[in-house]
């Protein structure tokens, strides 16, 4: 590949990159970080005694704070009334949550740093958790935006992701328990069935980024046709 084109390919990625951070609502996830972190942060200025058990409830509780915030992440007002673009709808996608890893992964890390030591439990388990919960959020945001016509689909999956949280654990059974505290003996087989959440809500978020052009374009009445290495129907609405 010449120097030109490589040159010209690198223009057009990096454009695309700070098109696409333009776009992430980044006040609603900074709300979410900043309120995740605030649960952990209140109690230990507080200076009460932190034991394991208060420990990872508080994490929990602030990974779902977060998650919350990410349920907005995949949210695009402009979803169909922007002009066709020369990157599919997953890219894009994929692109807001690689720009959104490594402020998560810092932010993480913040908070565990705000648990002492003595009251932390273990870190690849309770990131485990946190993982699949934020997976989860971003799941329900893409199969809403797969099945539904809505560009703002992040109130509606915050709601259903914050009742999932209070109520499931009323509702599971003990042996099938998720929230469990370290050194009970269900802790291993929780965490086994946490690692399988997050490998399903990963498939389902990406089974779920493509637009569903065939169905769109037949219910309004119209053939996609190629743009720029995507579709867009003939009406002008863009897919992909």
């Amino acid at each position: 590949m010449s120097g030109g084109r490589l040159s010209g390919r690198l223009a057009w990625a990096l454009a695309l990159a700070w098109a696409v951070a333009r776009g992430v609502p980044w006040r609603v996830v900074g709300v979410g970080a900043v309120g995740g972190a605030g649960v952990v942060a209140v109690v230990r200025w507080m200076g009460g005694a932190m034991d394991p058990w208060l420990g990872i409830n508080l994490l929990r509780a602030a990974a779902l704070v977060f998650a919350l915030g990410l349920a907005f992440l995949l949210d695009d007002p402009a979803r169909h009334t922007t002009a066709p673009v020369p990157a599919r709808r997953w890219v894009r996608a994929g692109l807001r949550v690689g720009l959104v890893l490594p402020v998560a992964a810092l932010w993480w890390t913040a908070v565990l740093a705000l648990v002492p030591e003595q009251a932390r439990p273990p870190v690849g388990a309770v990131t485990l958790e946190a993982a699949a919960v934020a997976a989860l959020a971003l799941a329900g945001a893409a199969v809403t935006l797969r099945f539904t016509d809505e560009p703002e689909p992040g109130p509606s999956v915050a709601a259903g992701l914050l009742t999932v949280a209070v109520v499931a654990p009323l509702l599971t059974p003990a042996r099938w328990s998720l929230l469990v505290a370290p050194g009970d003996p269900r802790w291993e087989a929780s965490h086994t069935r946490w690692a399988w959440l997050l490998a399903a809500a990963a498939l389902v978020w990406a089974a779920c980024e493509p637009e569903p052009l065939q169905r769109r374009a037949l219910r309004n009445g119209t053939r996609p046709r190629p743009v720029f290495g995507r579709e867009t129907s003939l009406s002008g609405r863009s897919d992909g």
